[in-house]
Formats: C-alpha cells, structure tokens, sequence
C-alpha cells in the first residue's frame, strides 16, 4: 500500500468528482504531512498556467522531451506501427501531434484517445485535432489517471499509450507500479507503452524549473486552493500561503508545497475545520527523477520490458519505449 493510498480509496474511482474531491480532502488534510493530489491543479485556469509553465527558460523539461520526439517520431512509428495512440494527461496534445503526424504517414493511427480530467481543454483539443487531421477518430476520455478508466468500445488495436511530460513522476512509487500495471492490462499483449522520464541532474537546475523567476509555477500551486473554494465551498485565503519547491536528494524527486504564512483555521464545508500552523506546509506534488537502471526496474516490476531507451544528449530528460514482457521476448 503506498503512501497516498486508504484501504477504502478503490471506492472512490467510480465515485462523482465532488466526493472524490472531498475523500482526497479529508484524507489528505488529516495526516501528519498535510496534502492535496496534483490531479486539482488542472482547472481551466490551472491549465493555461501550466502551459505557460512549459515555455518558460526555467523549465527545460517539455523542450527536451519534444526535441526528442521530434527527433525519433519516424523510428518509434516505425516499431509499434499503432492503430490508436492512447495518452495520459494528454492536454492539448502539442507533443502527442508529433506521434500522431509520424504514425499517419505509416497509414497507421486511425485513431487517438487523450484522457484528462479538465473537460474544457478536453473539448477544444478533440476540435482542433478533428481539422488538422481529418479523419482521425478522436475518443475524449475524462478521467482521473490515479484510477481506472475505460477506453471506448473498439478502440483500434495495436495500442501505443503515451504517458508523456514525465507524470509518471508524480507518482509514489508504489502508486506507478499500479498505474503501469493497469496501461499493461489496457494495451495487452500487443500493444506498447512510450514513458517520459525526467532524469536524475543537479539539485540547481531542477529546483530552477520549478522556482520560476516570473512566479508562474507559484501561481500555479497556488491557485489549486481557488479550485478548492469554488468547488467545495471551502475557505483557503491564497494570500495567506506561499510557494516553496525543493530537490530530496535522499528520495531523487521535487516537492512542491504551499507554506502557511501564520497560524489559520479553514473552513471547508463537509469536512471541517483544518488549522495549519505558522510555516507548516500542504504538499501538494512530488516529482520522482529517474535514471535508465530505475526507469527499467519500474517497468520490469508492471510486467514491462524497456525495448528503447532515447536519452537527450545533455542527459537531462529521456523516451522509454516499452511493451508486455511476454510480447517483448516473442519480438525479440
């Protein structure tokens, strides 16, 4: 059982997104180290900010993973030759475009399937990509990736899932092995698995990308307590916390909190009251660094084998392309 896991959560996965909200709330403002899951960042705003977050000089994960796609599209398509790319977290779709453009011109891809919890980016990234790429079929699933989900009836098979922008990251690690243990059910024996993985630098350049000069992250952080207040009603002042970020070399991954700046009480409708001390903090994302021998012990552990491993040249970001272990050695 991983850190962020309660013996009744499964019950949540089918639940509305208002009691999920309010189980993840109450679970996770209780303990010791308070929380709230990444997955309430993403509200409209939320996902403008996040966007913006992509293009800042700080922030060199989505170039490097981009550069990379850009680079090895035309080899990857060549190899899984997908009927369906299936994305997690897919957003707009800016870097899943580059797959989709290398795997039509293999008169493959007859289909792609972004899952994301934000509706409204959902909706105008299934209408964009309906004109730029006409006729792909293009199958909205809204989704919270932390649970299982269903892909639309027929999807086409083989299946790549693209789990990009190293999300996997955000993930306990025992929490990513039942993630990828779930896409390996989903893709079955055919099918494959494209992970981004930020990988393992200096603690200087990492907490630069999420330290932002222009404080865009922080108003990204912070802006998840508006998200809280307009959907459950609850009290969180955003002036009254900070944002703070930090490298845990002993865990090779970036927190990111929210800082009380005094002694508060909110109030949050159906659960109560939360007192947060003078400088106590909210965690509210972790992100795990990876290196190719931690990448392959993931995956190997989700019944996954690495098939290929593309590193950026800086070795600051990498593309593992995976498939079932038991197709992987019938390719082999």
């Amino acid at each position: 059982m991983s850190e962020l896991t309660t013996p009744d959560q499964s019950r949540t996965a089918n639940a509305p997104a208002d009691e999920r909200m309010l189980h993840d709330l109450r679970f996770g403002l209780s303990r010791a180290q308070k929380e709230i899951p990444p997955t309430y960042f993403y509200d409209a705003k939320g996902s403008a900010l996040f966007d913006r977050i992509t293009r800042l000089p700080e922030y060199y994960l989505t170039r490097a993973e981009r550069a990379l796609l850009e680079r090895h599209s035309a080899s990857i398509a060549d190899a899984v030759r997908s009927r369906s790319l299936v994305e997690l977290g897919a957003g707009s779709a800016d870097k899943s475009r580059i797959l989709i453009r290398a795997l039509r011109a293999r008169k493959a891809c007859d289909s792609y399937v972004p899952v994301d919890v934000d509706p409204v980016t959902l909706a105008a990234t299934e209408a964009a990509l309906r004109l730029e790429f006409p006729g792909l079929e293009v199958a909205p699933v809204i989704a919270d990736m932390r649970f299982a989900y269903v892909l639309p009836p027929a999807t086409p098979r083989p299946i790549l899932c693209a789990f990009l922008g190293s999300t996997i990251g955000n993930f306990e690690p025992a929490e990513a092995q039942q993630l990828l243990l779930r896409l390996r059910e989903q893709i079955g024996a055919d099918g494959w698995i494209l992970l981004g993985v930020d990988l393992v630098k200096d603690a200087k350049t990492l907490e630069r990308a999420y330290n932002d000069a222009e404080g865009v992250t922080a108003e990204f952080n912070i802006n998840v307590l508006s998200v809280l207040n307009r959907e459950l009603g609850a009290e969180f002042e955003p002036a009254m916390f900070q944002h703070r970020a930090f490298y845990d070399p002993r865990l090779r991954r970036i927190e990111m909190h929210l800082v009380s700046r005094a002694h508060q009480r909110v109030a949050i409708p159906a659960i109560g009251e939360v007192e947060l001390g003078d400088g106590e903090t909210i965690r509210t994302e972790i992100s795990c660094k990876y290196d190719r021998a931690s990448t392959e012990e993931m995956l190997s552990a989700a019944g996954l084998t690495l098939q290929r491993w593309i590193e950026a040249a800086d070795g600051s970001f990498a593309l593992a392309l995976a498939a079932a272990a038991a197709a992987a050695t019938a390719r082999s």
